[in-house]
């Protein structure tokens, strides 16, 4: 008799949660709650410091991205001079690297096993896809290339794609792109 009710046990306990489960999901509250509360917005930002060391910052670019939007970063290669791509998604306020494009196997560039599949672009290249890696802290630093490279940042947004370019603002310094909840200073 112990023995059934030691199976039973993991039996029951899943069927306590479905019942919790289902009457706060059925619950007024949790409708109300729900339908009050503000959505999140996040927003793409491109920060420098105002001054080296400084804990000052000067926003560069800011550019709206919904949950679920996607950006790269694109830019030409300063030996190769082909262009370049990584891009990332927001999903659910974290920004991901979803997927890189590279034309070549050109100095610091390439596909490491583990990391994604690589996959040919039909044009001599290759786009390394399922990468999906999740940036750690929402931020990274980006050293800025001269408008020979133009780092920039481009986007879907209706049509056409849209385009800033990061170069033009601060060609040769250190930045900071990331993702953060809108209105965040």
């Amino acid at each position: 008799m112990i023995n059934i009710m030691l199976c039973l046990l993991p039996w029951a306990r899943r069927w306590q949660r479905l019942v919790l489960l289902a009457v706060f999901v059925t619950s007024p509250a949790a409708g109300a709650e729900s339908a009050s509360a503000p959505a999140v917005g996040y927003e793409l930002v491109v920060e420098r410091n105002v001054q080296p060391g400084s804990p000052s910052k000067q926003r560069l670019i800011t550019i709206p991205m919904p949950q679920g939007a996607r950006w790269c970063v694109k830019w030409n290669h300063s030996v190769a001079q082909f262009v370049v791509l990584d891009c990332y998604r927001n999903v659910a306020g974290r920004m991901v690297l979803e997927r890189s494009h590279q034309p070549d196997f050109a100095a610091g560039l390439g596909h490491v096993l583990g990391r994604g599949v690589q996959v040919s672009d039909g044009e001599g290249g290759y786009w390394i896809k399922g990468i999906d890696e999740p940036v750690p802290g929402n931020r990274y630093a980006l050293r800025v290339g001269a408008m020979r490279v133009n780092h920039r940042l481009v986007w879907p947004a209706q049509a056409p794609t849209k385009s800033v370019s990061i170069s033009e603002q601060a060609a040769g310094e250190r930045v900071i792109i990331q993702l953060q909840e809108a209105g965040y200073q």
